[in-house]
């Protein structure tokens, strides 16, 4: 498409303008110029093929058009390797101003703690002046004028000159002390006239301004000059003002301090010293510095020499953090704390100011070691978290959780294996949820995680096989979507499994193997359809929490530990020789932990903290949302589990299996259950034909148990639908039976 350009005619008349004063111009007709004879038939035209639309050259009214620029030029395009160095030099380039000045929110934020932090400062030095400051100022001053008066008199009488003049005495070299006699003479007689001028002149200035001055003046004078004596006398170790702030040791970080640093960690030679690609500048609350290091070295053997780094930059190992450069392994960047950023609380969690939570996107977890939000995300993966005992294993772990109770199409399962008191307001939100191994007023909590695991498990075959027979225009790629999840009729919501203290569980005589086969199972397969795991241990051990539950995790989480072994054995194996190493952390880095697998990056993240009031909170702000939006369900509703999938199953459906039937349909065999135990198996008679074979399908599976297509002939009519086999039945009794005499 071109532009137009239409020029003034040379005269004006009335006729051309309107009432308003507007001018009317002619309204130009152009006829779209014939198709090229090459163009396809049908009136279509390939790209390239476009012909500019141009006027007429027989009508007098385009006389004065003429062919302009076109309106939308087409965008220019680069060759590839020339776009990739553009790029790459846009993410290298600074920004021009820090975001605190270009963000409105980082500006407010920056304003409201200069209020805060000079407010405060002010006063503290306001209360300490009456009864702090001012006796210290006359206490002092005595000894400050003493300290001036001498200082004065050694300079008049030439002190400093003293010790030479000795010195020449004792050599017996008359000359040397005749020529520094006749000099101290000179300077102590011109001294001497500067010291008394100035002594007339600061009398007369006193004399005077007691006589004339008036008496606020007097005052502040006399203010002024016993302040100066004071600050002059006061001793080197108890300054006059006290800091209404702790310093922490600082300095400015200058290159030759770090070659000092490579060279006592041996990462340099004689030949070959370190560069740097740019310059030492400050990041945060620290430097950051990039360092390419002689050709041969690696970042690894810098990993090995990060304590030798430290002693090197005279700073703790907690304050220096290694980054390793993609572009060559010989290049480190290293971040230096001014103090140990891990040590210093990540502060509450933001999720007290939360309404509610996507638990389709990313939500606060934390920060990092120079205070950049962490953001958590737990879709399809599992997550490992270990430590010690009392560094915020748990508290960390039901920050997620927490997250995960904001948002009301969340289905939680909580299961507490310590039965402490941590987990316990989950019960307002949690569709399933029990404590500790011991049985308690009539419930039996690992029997009921029992149930719920495999409750859990069949939900998640079902959901398999349901989503591969959705349509295409609802799940056009087979995989569970934010519309699916939220769908209370698909019933396929995202799901989240906490186990706290999972050793507990796995540990118990009777039903600890099948509770880690599960286990073993929804970590593995259940998050491809929306069903996550979350398990915490203080006991990683291959006893305590084996290594194929360990291993199924994608997402680990470590705390402090006691040794870089119990690292690895959390982070997973290779984790120590890429710096990660959580038995390096302290006592006092609480809440702090190096997180793997979650996303392409490895780092620390200090997690938020949310106390037990804070919790409460949180989960009474998440049970009143669930039940607005009727998503409450489960133990938090008051609803029962759903009927247990044990070998009692087998048992009644052997039972109600009739003398010489070798093959009954699903449905039937539900129908018959429901009139034999109708507390546990009505809620299947219930259902449609197709959901009440699907459910004891469901609950025959982890025995073994198939169905197949079974034909009977209706009405003179061949109906085929799935059933089960007496065959199948009979030999699933037999070796679950088998295993329970073994065990």
């Amino acid at each position: 498409m071109t532009e137009m350009n239409i020029s003034a005619p040379s005269a004006e008349t009335p006729d051309e303008w309107s009432e308003t004063g507007a001018r009317v111009l002619p309204f130009l007709r152009k006829e779209t110029a014939p198709a090229p004879k090459s163009a396809p038939s049908g009136g279509e035209v390939k790209a390239g093929e476009w012909e500019a639309e141009l006027p007429d050259t027989d009508d007098p009214e385009t006389e004065s058009l003429s062919e302009g620029a076109d309106v939308d030029p087409p965008k220019q395009v680069y060759p590839p390797s020339v776009a990739e160095w553009m790029e790459a030099k846009d993410k290298a380039r600074l920004p021009v101003l820090p975001d605190w000045v270009k963000l409105p929110d980082q500006r407010k934020a920056v304003r409201k703690w200069a209020v805060r932090h000079y407010s405060a400062m002010v006063g503290y030095h306001a209360v300490r002046l009456p009864c702090i400051y001012t006796p210290k100022v006359l206490a002092y001053s005595p000894r400050g004028a003493w300290r001036w008066s001498s200082a004065v008199g050694r300079w008049v009488f030439d002190a400093e000159g003293k010790a030479m003049r000795l010195a020449s005495v004792v050599n017996e070299d008359a000359a040397e002390y005749l020529k520094l006699s006749r000099q101290r003479n000179d300077r102590v007689r011109l001294r001497g006239i500067i010291a008394a001028l100035g002594a007339v002149i600061g009398l007369a200035a006193a004399l005077t301004l007691y006589v004339m001055a008036p008496s606020w003046l007097l005052l502040l004078s006399v203010a002024a000059l016993t302040t100066a004596l004071g600050a002059v006398g006061a001793p080197a170790d108890r300054p006059l003002i006290d800091r209404a702030k702790v310093t922490f040791r600082k300095r400015k970080l200058s290159s030759d301090i770090v070659i000092r640093a490579f060279e006592v960690a041996k990462l340099t030679s004689k030949d070959q010293n370190i560069a740097f690609p740019r310059p030492i500048g400050r990041d945060g609350d620290g430097w950051r510095v990039v360092v390419d290091m002689p050709y041969g070295r690696t970042f690894e053997e810098a990993l090995n020499a990060h304590g030798r780094l430290a002693s090197g930059l005279d700073i703790a190992p907690t304050q220096l953090f290694l980054d390793k450069d993609e572009t060559s392994n010989r290049r480190l960047s290293m971040w230096i704390a001014d103090r140990d950023p891990l040590a210093i609380p990540s502060g509450k969690t933001p999720l007290l100011g939360a309404t509610r939570v996507d638990f389709w996107k990313p939500f606060p977890w934390g920060v990092d070691e120079r205070g950049n939000p962490v953001m958590a995300t737990m879709l399809w993966l599992s997550l490992l978290v270990g430590a010690v005992p009392r560094q915020g294993k748990t508290f960390s772990a039901r920050t997620i959780a927490l997250a995960a109770a904001l948002d009301p199409y969340v289905r939680l399962y909580v299961f507490d294996g310590k039965a402490s008191p941590d987990w316990r307001k989950f019960a307002l939100v949690a569709h399933r949820i029990g404590f500790g191994i011991v049985p308690k007023s009539g419930v039996d909590p690992v029997v009921h995680l029992l149930t719920s695991l495999r409750e859990l498990k069949a939900d998640v075959e079902d959901r398999y096989h349901r989503l591969s027979e959705l349509p295409l225009h609802i799940c056009p790629e087979g995989k569970l979507t934010p519309e699916i999840s939220r769908d209370k009729k698909l019933n396929m919501p995202l799901t989240l499994f906490v186990v706290d203290e999972v050793q507990e569980y796995l540990q118990h005589p009777e039903h600890g193997k099948e509770i880690l086969s599960l286990l073993v199972y929804l970590a593995r397969v259940a998050p491809a359809v929306g069903v996550s795991v979350m398990t915490s241990t203080q006991k990683p051990d291959d006893k305590a929490c084996p290594s194929e539950l360990r291993d199924q995790h994608q997402a680990r989480f470590a705390l402090r530990v006691g040794a870089y072994q119990v690292s690895d054995t959390i982070l997973g194996a290779g984790s120590y020789s890429e710096g990660l190493d959580a038995s390096k952390l302290l006592k006092s880095h609480k809440g702090v932990g190096l997180l793997k697998g979650m996303s392409d990056d490895a780092g620390i993240v200090r997690t938020y903290l949310a106390d037990g009031r804070d919790a409460e909170r949180i989960l009474t702000r998440a049970a009143a949302l669930r039940e607005a939006e009727g998503t409450l369900t489960g133990d938090a509703a008051g609803q029962a589990p759903a009927p247990e999938v044990s070998a009692t199953i087998l048992d009644d459906v052997a039972t109600v299996l009739g003398k010489g039937e070798a093959k009954v349909w699903s449905e039937t065999i539900v129908d018959r259950l429901a009139t034999l135990r109708p507390e546990t198996y009505g809620p299947w008679a219930e259902l449609e034909p197709k959901p009440k074979a699907e459910a004891l399908t469901a609950a025959l599976k982890p025995f073994g148990v198939g169905t197949e297509q079974i034909s009977r002939r209706i009405d003179g009519k061949t109906v085929n639908k799935r059933g089960i086999k007496r065959d199948d039945i009979a030999t699933a009794i037999t070796q679950h039976n088998e295993k329970r005499d073994a065990g």
